[in-house]
């Protein structure tokens, strides 16, 4: 018999039937568990990798990028294509990027959006075209940007009126011209975190709809600028269409107005489709999507009588964050019990936020199993907690996990694709793990571990911390 609900618990959170299972949407399409209850990930077990990579490791399924990758690119194809236009899905960087990644989703027909000239570079180094990139950020240098025109950057996303002058400055002196977009606040305020909504008003993103024209005149003027249209991004884990629906109306009031003044060949609305990341959420699927956001655009065209743009979406979350799987080594378990006398399992594991900042920045809920084996006896409800001295170093905030849960278990935290290494850092001097792809029962290492010695490396008072001042 179950036991009954934890007071604890969130509402949403239910107690599992079984502690060992692997929702469905939440884990790779390829995890499963072997005869001994050993999570194996695209052949690969959770033991061996632990064993040949320690932990943390970030494992990759490299068939659930490809996969969803080319989902994507299929779907918006088909929907772009009964409405007489064309779609582009550049893949968003910021969800994580390495070489090796990037040549996956170039492999499976996307192009990339990178947003800083350190993306910018691991893309070029990837070997890909710079031309299928497009370029966005608030606060893009004057290095970055002369980066961009130089290497012929297909897509300049322009944030303000300074970058627009600064730009134009850029080709002027090189004799470039270069393709730019301008972004659009269309002020639909996506139902997610305060920190992933950026369509709202009062954020640092892109032109208020009221003060694009202007910015559009002004880009006209420019001989080094070429205007290739508007784009407008609601947000990150965002479910359904709704949002999408409303801010591609906005927007299309002045696509449509534009219009008036010379071409708006392209409309990009962005990306921030949402992925499961416990058993109760419930994404819309990547068809369902495609079908209806571009449907939305083409009913709005057709009421105003203008015809429909090429259309443009940057998913990034969606394409990666499934396929990513962290493992941790159980360190110690703590019963705690509140004063309602209700009992938590704490189980702090060899990682925490500076792999995994999105529950400490967001609230971000994740799920958990026990992955060196089949755990047994009665749930019991659990936080998983990182090495960090900070009490907000949570991994897992709510979840049951078997009771017999012990030290030197391994615990595998899925859909950590997306946010985890791109947001990581070192603090406490903890040393960022590897990245390990996974595909047809073999591993490789996509990126390198950090080790004690290369955070000393950086610390320029080492080698000389004695010397006098001015020898150094």
């Amino acid at each position: 018999m179950l036991p009954p609900a934890d007071s604890l618990a969130p509402e949403w959170l239910s107690v599992p039937e079984d502690a060992n299972d692997l929702a469905d949407r939440v884990w790779p399409a390829s995890a499963t568990r072997d005869a001994e209850g050993v999570l194996v990930i695209a052949g690969v077990s959770a033991a061996e990798l632990a064993r040949d990579h320690g932990t943390p490791v970030l494992v990759l399924d490299e068939d659930e990028v490809r996969a969803r990758a080319r989902a994507f690119r299929t779907a918006f194809d088909r929907a772009a294509a009964e409405h007489g236009t064309t779609a582009q899905v550049y893949y968003a960087g910021k969800a994580f990027l390495s070489t090796t990644v990037a040549r996956w989703v170039v492999d499976e027909g996307l192009r990339i959006d990178v947003c800083t000239g350190g993306e910018l570079a691991v893309a070029l180094a990837a070997g890909v075209a710079p031309a299928s990139l497009g370029f966005h950020g608030n606060n893009k240098s004057t290095a970055e940007l002369e980066r961009a025109v130089e290497v012929g950057v297909g897509t300049v996303v322009v944030d303000s009126a300074i970058e627009i002058e600064r730009l134009a400055a850029i080709t002027a002196r090189t004799g470039a011209v270069q393709r730019v977009l301008v972004r659009v606040v269309s002020g639909v305020h996506a139902e997610t975190h305060d920190f992933l909504a950026t369509a709202h008003e009062d954020q640092k993103f892109g032109f208020p709809v009221g003060d694009a024209a202007d910015a559009v005149a002004r880009i006209r003027e420019l001989p080094g600028l070429d205007f290739a249209g508007l784009h407008c991004h609601i947000g990150s884990q965002i479910f359904g269409v709704a949002g999408f629906r409303e801010s591609a109306s906005r927007v299309l009031e002045l696509h449509a107005a534009l219009l008036e003044g010379g071409p708006v060949p392209q409309l990009n609305l962005g990306g921030g489709f949402g992925i499961a990341y416990t058993r109760v959420d419930d994404p819309t699927p990547i068809a369902q999507l495609a079908g209806e956001i571009v449907e939305a655009v083409a009913e709005g065209c057709a009421a105003r009588g203008i015809p429909v743009p090429a259309l443009s979406f940057e998913p990034g979350r969606a394409i990666v964050g499934t396929a990513g799987v962290t493992l941790y080594e159980v360190g110690t378990t703590k019963d705690v019990t509140v004063s309602s006398g209700a009992v938590r399992r704490y189980v702090s594991v060899d990682g925490g936020m500076s792999d995994n900042a999105r529950t400490a920045l967001y609230g971000a809920q994740f799920s958990a199993r026990l992955a060196s084996r089949a755990g047994g006896g009665e749930p019991q409800l659990s936080r998983v907690v990182g090495k960090h001295c900070e009490s907000g170093d949570v991994v897992v905030d709510h979840e049951y996990l078997p009771a017999d849960l012990v030290p030197g278990d391994l615990l595998a935290v899925p859909a950590t694709g997306a946010y985890c290494a791109s947001l990581s850092s070192n603090y406490n001097h903890v040393p960022r793990p590897p990245i390990v792809a996974v595909r047809d029962g073999r591993a490789r290492v996509i990126v390198r571990g950090e080790t004690i010695d290369d955070l000393l490396a950086r610390d320029a008072g080492i080698d000389g911390a004695h010397a006098p001042e001015g020898d150094q």
